[in-house]
């Protein structure tokens, strides 16, 4: 079909599109995409994905905005310093006391650790995978995930053992009941704790914006029960046996995922070795030590706490003490409340708290749920170690079995549109021997565009299609015109020179 140019050389207000689609006439190219899932649309899906895909830059923007805000605002500086240092100061003590403002702190390190954790895997180790030469991306995944873990608690195992070894618990365990209630803490043990909690908090938000594994209900129950434990004996004055207890669990936490990297990267009988290592260290950490902290709440701690409230007065200094025997100004001061003393220190940090025996039970139904879990995983554990000794190499049942996605291979298809004007090339779609008819559009001048897509756009367009069906680069070309200029001259619209 042909049209006429007007004499000025401008084309006239509509002109025919001719597009024509032919494969390549090169071997299709096969690359591998992954199966298409079934999107959750809803709102918490949608949600998790985006905090999940934006973990740093959300961490940042956070961390920005609090900074700003204490910094130009004075007035909300009262406010904005409990993120930035710990509350409750005592400089006649030099120590620090326990209280509501003290969260703020909690959440401040819950931030950074979102932050810290994904930068540090992203930047840091991912290189390190590499250069170990791992490339799936399951496996990458897998390495960033298990390093990560191995840095953070080795640190924090580092630090609460340098902190019981100086303290006046260590290797004794009455001595964490004795002197009860401890209102104040120095300033590196309660730095310690207050960092602790906010990790396991981060913990939470990590198994829940993240893809779910199979253990995802142990692992979240887990971590709600850990961060209940931490509340509640920062709440009671009871951050000795805390401390104690986060070293004991976190030890195999160190040896674990050694020996998961150690098979990332091939090593396969120094992953028996460590494997082995992490075996008895579990039964030595998580069930005998583990226990016996279990059994000092039990056993020792009606014995070494006497039953009864202790008074304090503003600087946390303890000035009497009403016995249980006592037993009307026992309940009087709240005695038999076991809530309202469990959240003395949110409540009424300098008022009068309790001890009741009865409130020993609250702590072992938490520490022995976990027992539970320790108990569950243990078996998992000794399936791998019944395989190791029949030959097999050491391989994680618990949270790496998780199915990877199907690869499929996509024949991608080359469709090219071809648009023809009347500028002497309309004779071209009847002569180029194509097989598919062409089609006629009239579109006005305003509704051409010049734009082609570029490598990253293809690429992002191909993920959209599904499995095994063409992927089609779209963009629209002027055969005979690639200089934009020259083609504005030729439908009128360049200025005169």
């Amino acid at each position: 079909m042909a049209t006429t140019q007007h004499s000025n050389g401008a084309l006239p207000k509509t002109h025919t599109v001719h597009m024509q689609t032919e494969k390549a006439p090169s071997a299709p190219k096969r690359r591998k995409m992954q199966a298409n899932k079934v999107d959750d649309e809803g709102l918490m899906a949608s949600l998790c994905t985006l905090i999940c895909n934006h973990q740093i830059g959300i961490s940042v923007n956070l961390l920005t905005l609090l900074c700003l805000t204490h910094t130009f605002f004075p007035r909300a500086r009262s406010r904005t310093s409990k993120f930035f240092h710990m509350s409750y100061y005592n400089p006649e003590t030099d120590m620090y006391g326990c209280g509501t403002d003290d969260l703020p702190f909690v959440l401040l390190w819950t931030v950074i650790f979102t932050g810290v954790r994904v930068a540090v895997m992203e930047y840091m180790l991912d290189p390190l995978a590499r250069l170990g030469g791992i490339r799936t991306k399951k496996g990458l995944d897998r390495f960033k995930e298990q390093a990560w873990l191995i840095v953070y608690y080795t640190a924090s195992w580092s630090l609460g053992m340098y902190i019981m070894y100086h303290s006046e618990f260590w290797l004794n365990l009455h001595a964490i009941w004795e002197g009860w209630p401890f209102r104040e803490a120095d300033g590196l043990f309660k730095w310690y704790y207050l960092v602790q909690w906010g990790f396991w908090v981060q913990q939470i938000l990590v198994v829940n914006v993240e893809e779910k594994r199979k253990d995802y209900a142990q692992m979240f129950t887990h971590h709600i029960f850990t961060t209940a434990l931490m509340c509640l004996s920062y709440g009671y004055f009871h951050m000795r046996v805390g401390i104690v207890i986060l070293t004991i669990m976190d030890f195999v936490d160190i040896i674990l995922p050694t020996a998961k990297l150690l098979k990332y990267m091939g090593y396969s009988n120094a992953c028996d070795y460590a494997f082995g290592l992490f075996v008895i260290s579990w039964v030595v950490t998580r069930h005998i030590l583990y226990m016996m902290v279990c059994w000092s709440i039990y056993a020792y701690a009606p014995v070494d706490m006497a039953p009864g409230c202790y008074f304090a007065d503003s600087t946390s200094k303890q000035t009497s003490f009403v016995p249980a025997s006592n037993a009307s100004q026992f309940e009087a001061y709240g005695g038999n409340n076991h809530w309202g003393n469990l959240l003395k220190a949110y409540s009424d940090r300098n008022g009068p708290i309790c001890w009741n025996p009865q409130i020993r039970y609250y702590f072992l139904a938490l520490l022995l749920t976990l027992q539970v879990f320790c108990c569950i995983w243990f078996a998992t554990i000794a399936k791998v170690v019944y395989k190791v000794l029949k030959g097999n190499a050491a391989e994680d049942l618990r949270s790496d079995d998780e199915g990877e996605d199907e690869e499929v291979e996509v024949d991608q298809t080359k469709t090219i549109f071809n648009m023809a004007t009347t500028c002497g090339e309309s004779g071209m779609s009847s002569s180029s021997g194509m097989t598919a008819q062409p089609k006629e559009e009239e579109v006005g001048v305003d509704a051409l565009t010049f734009a082609r897509l570029n490598g990253a756009s293809q690429r992002r367009q191909a993920k959209r299609e599904s499995a095994r069906e063409s992927a089609r680069v779209s963009g629209i070309s002027i055969p005979g015109h690639g200089d934009r200029k020259e083609l504005l001259g030729r439908i009128g619209c360049d200025k005169p020179s």
